[in-house]
């Protein structure tokens, strides 16, 4: 099939958000399919590949799937089933507004995977979303086969209140989100780099949506009832990124939470792996779930219900 074939196939799964992400970006998602029809509350998403492995894909803090765009070409779309969601207030979800908590984004995936029929699958997770990665591996062990978590926050989230003060200027002041964005690359890449990314920022989400998730960071500590939890983990961090994600803070935040756990370094990139290393990342995700669940079905079984998850004391 030619790259122009695949690029009709491009399908989002919400109504209205096409000219907005199209503007963007000037690398659309390639090879995705709608993946039934739109169904109201669903969480708008885009699939990938045909594979046996069902594998939901969640974005970051300040932008939506689009992040992902530059790996799309290098999945193994024979092996695996990717689900791109967004969260309430991201991308083709921009539509759904909501209490933005961690129950609530682990009840919205569970049940666009129930929709899809996907009863067991591995969760790939890039920073905010690596906390909601590991709270749905958390409350729902029975379905979660594994994490593949790239730059993840852990599950303390953010206790320095100065901290999460500035990331709160980063969702209406430009210069901050400037800022971020080249702190978390290390400074090393062009003003033009740095004028993307924060297109992609401003197009992708509702301040209401980035505050409410920003709380949800601040305001969530589940690492006592995680500790233990023998789910494989598989964290990929850049060696560029800001300190709190590199190697040495991860291994201090989540060594002693997952018996089977490996942490990888990418030398090459900070905290955006898919933008700064896209063929490279996606070799090592799909290495990653191979490990996890080689070759193998997603079996039915009993569903955990997705309303009122909580954590149990």
């Amino acid at each position: 099939m030619t790259l122009d074939n695949h690029l009709t196939r491009r399908t989002l799964l919400q109504v209205g958000s096409a000219i907005g992400l199209a503007a963007a970006t000037s690398a659309p998602i390639a090879a995705a399919e709608r993946c039934g029809p739109i169904v109201s509350g669903l969480l708008g998403h885009v699939c990938v590949g045909k594979g046996k492995l069902a594998v939901v894909v969640l974005h970051e803090w300040t932008t939506d799937h689009r992040n992902y765009d530059p790996v799309l070409p290098y999945l193994s779309e024979d092996e695996h089933s990717y689900v791109f969601a967004d969260l309430r207030g991201y991308g083709s979800s921009k539509g759904l507004c909501g209490k933005y908590s961690i129950e609530e984004a682990a009840a919205d995936l569970l049940r666009l995977m129930d929709h899809l029929g996907h009863h067991q699958f591995c969760v790939v997770c890039h920073s905010m979303s690596g906390m909601i990665g590991q709270y749905l591996a958390l409350v729902a062990k029975d379905r979660v086969r594994g994490v593949v978590a790239i730059s993840p926050v852990a599950p303390t989230g953010f206790q320095d209140e100065a901290q999460v003060a500035w990331w709160r200027t980063v969702v209406t002041d430009d210069n901050a989100a400037r800022k971020l964005i080249a702190a978390r690359t290390d400074n090393r890449y062009s003003a033009a780099w740095i004028r993307r990314k924060l297109r992609l920022v401003r197009t992708s989400c509702t301040r209401e949506a980035m505050n409410g998730y920003l709380d949800m960071l601040a305001g969530t500590d589940f690492s006592a009832q995680v500790r233990g939890l023998d789910v494989p983990v598989r964290l990929i961090v850049g060696a560029h990124d800001l300190p709190a994600f590199r190697a040495e803070a991860a291994e201090s935040l989540f060594r002693g939470l997952y018996p089977n756990l490996t942490v990888t370094v990418i030398q090459d990139a900070g905290h955006y792996a898919m933008l700064e290393t896209p063929v490279l990342l996606a070799s090592m995700v799909d290495a990653a779930l191979r490990d996890i669940a080689p070759g193998q079905a997603s079996p039915e079984g009993h569903r955990v219900p997705v309303a009122d998850i909580e954590i149990a004391d």
